[in-house]
């Protein structure tokens, strides 16, 4: 069960799984929020007008730059006027927080460096967008979307935040996501902050980006980037990518450095790259990745990693593998299912030997250990953050005495029973920590690498969560049948998905889990996958689903 989903255990039974894709938000939605969003995108395709970046990859990008059609600053102008024209106006996407007031700047050094001759790599003049708990040393604020933290700017780039300048990328702005990445509140509304407001899908407006990474997923599908780094504890990148159509990897926790990153769990947290294709992907992770000394990752990085993980998209990187699927996502909701189903096919087409396992089934007990581990990280790490980040509030105490004193403007849908309950823990040296940590983390490792060995497995597929739920201000976020985050997220191992189809008009991503620094595998098996398919589809922005 993904964190998102944990923390709204009350509203899971609300709604029959099987029935979701039909629904129409409208009945527990806020209403006037419906209303508007359904008046301003107008007819069914909002995006009737043709975007000269439409869908357009880094490798279309740099191929402009290279023939001189385009230059980083051209390329910057045009996602500024897109968000412009969809952020906070037609759909009101709201995914993007903030833009860079340094953006044409950033940009026109490095059409100056091109000039020159010099380039730094296939991220030079790319423009990207980041999740909004990332640190930059410039003029954008840090806040993870809390009015808490409003005003606050990092005194340094983050180190992922580092390598991605040095990499030559350009650094559009921040998005909004679910605020303190989704740990507030046991009834959240995925997608929404304090100060980013509501989030909205791209494909269907009244359907949820999910989260916590939500800005960062809208933001990718609706073509206001190129490229986006979302961050997970559990589900935070995985998720929204799947509910946006979007290719997403959690890595391994370790590869990508944490400093700088507004913390929930030292044990899960991760940045990661949320793209239009594989091969994308592929690029934004190999510029992140590296050794940090300022980050204690608890799996220690091997001798040597791979400089450059599109050396592994190759489209019959299927061919010989032994895959395993998740049981009990063919026997879930029948629309998703048959999804799966389909997709097992394809990955038998293209030469896989695919096997039926019970991840989940030894997984899931796990999930409330999990939930204690995070309690514990989240006090520690938020009160270590805030006491050399320089904000107004020092520490999480002093976050939650803002939230109280400030209500209406920082809690005016859910409250922070989470907040609460991390501030009553007592350190990282408890005993139940301890073996909280023991529990969750052991048990899933040995659960994944029992099953690949026993197996033979490369990785283990199965659905990386239902069609998009309803935005629903009254009850919270609630499943729609199916989730595959978990296993991962606890283990520290990582974890692609990719589209795998659209139920209604929503997307559902296909999920390639693997054992720690198997990336590189995962991507040429999501790669020859996505080869095979083309299921990615961009977004028509329709008010809600479609009988």
């Amino acid at each position: 069960m993904d964190r998102r989903l944990f923390l709204n255990q009350s509203t899971r039974v609300a709604l029959t799984a099987a029935l979701l894709p039909a629904v129409a938000c409208q009945t527990t939605t806020d209403k006037k929020m419906t209303a508007e969003a359904a008046e301003a995108a107008g007819p069914p395709s909002a995006d009737a007008a043709p975007f000269a970046l439409h869908e357009a990859t880094v490798a279309d990008l740099q191929d402009r730059m290279a023939k001189g059609t385009e230059t980083a600053r051209s390329l910057s102008e045009k996602y500024l006027e897109r968000i412009k024209a969809l952020n906070e106006a037609g759909p009101m996407l709201r995914a993007v927080i903030e833009t860079n007031p340094d953006v044409l700047k950033i940009a026109d050094g490095l059409d100056q460096e091109r000039k020159a001759g010099k380039l730094r790599g296939p991220l030079h003049g790319i423009p990207v967008l980041i999740k909004d708990n990332i640190d930059s040393g410039d003029q954008m604020m840090t806040t993870a979307g809390a009015l808490a933290l409003h005003g606050h700017k990092a005194r340094q780039d983050a180190f992922i935040v580092q390598k991605l300048r040095a990499a030559g990328a350009v650094l559009l702005g921040k998005t909004n996501l679910s605020e303190w990445a989704n740990f507030r509140s046991s009834h959240s509304v995925s997608g929404w902050s304090s100060r980013g407001q509501q989030s909205r899908n791209p494909y269907v407006l009244d359907r949820s980006t999910s989260g916590s990474s939500s800005g960062s997923g809208a933001a990718v599908a609706a073509n206001l980037c190129a490229i986006a780094i979302g961050t997970e504890t559990d589900g935070s990148v995985v998720s929204p990518s799947s509910c946006n159509g979007l290719v997403g990897l959690k890595p391994t926790v370790g590869l990508l450095s944490r400093s700088g990153i507004i913390p929930i769990s030292s044990t899960q947290d991760t940045a990661g790259p949320m793209a239009r294709t594989v091969r994308d992907a592929a690029l934004l992770l190999a510029a992140l990745q590296g050794a940090d000394p300022a980050d204690p990752a608890r799996l220690p990085l091997p001798a040597a990693l791979p400089a450059d993980y599109t050396s592994f998209l190759k489209a019959d990187a299927l061919k010989g593998q032994r895959l395993g699927v998740e049981k009990a996502h063919l026997n879930g909701p029948p629309a998703v299912a048959k999804l799966l189903k389909a997709a097992v096919e394809t990955l038998k087409a293209q030469g896989a030997t695919v096997v039926e396992i019970e991840l989940n089934k030894l997984v899931n007990p796990l999930g409330e250990a999990e939930f204690d581990v995070l309690l514990y990280e989240f006090k520690d790490g938020v009160n270590k953050y805030l006491a050399g980040a320089g904000a107004s509030v020092k520490n999480l105490a002093d976050v939650i005495a803002y939230n109280n004193a400030h209500a209406a403007e920082a809690m005016p849908i859910f409250g922070q029973e989470t907040l609460i309950r991390a501030e009553a823990t007592d350190g990282l040296g408890n005993a139940k920590y301890k073996a909280a940590v023991q529990k969750s983390v052991s048990g899933a490792r040995q659960a994944i690498d029992s099953l690949l060995k026993a197996n033979q497995l490369t990785a283990i597929v199965g659905v990386t969560t239902g069609p998009a739920w309803c935005i629903d201000w009254v009850n919270g976020d609630y499943s729609t049948g199916v989730d595959f985050s978990s296993p991962a997220a606890m283990a520290g191992y990582p974890h692609l998905t990719v589209p795998m189809g659209q139920v209604r008009g929503l997307p559902v991503g296909l999920s390639f889990v693997g054992s720690a620094y198997q990336e590189g595998k995962l991507l040429g098996l999501g790669y020859a996958y996505e080869q095979a398919t083309h299921h990615r589809a961009a977004p028509k922005f329709l008010p809600t689903v479609q009988a």
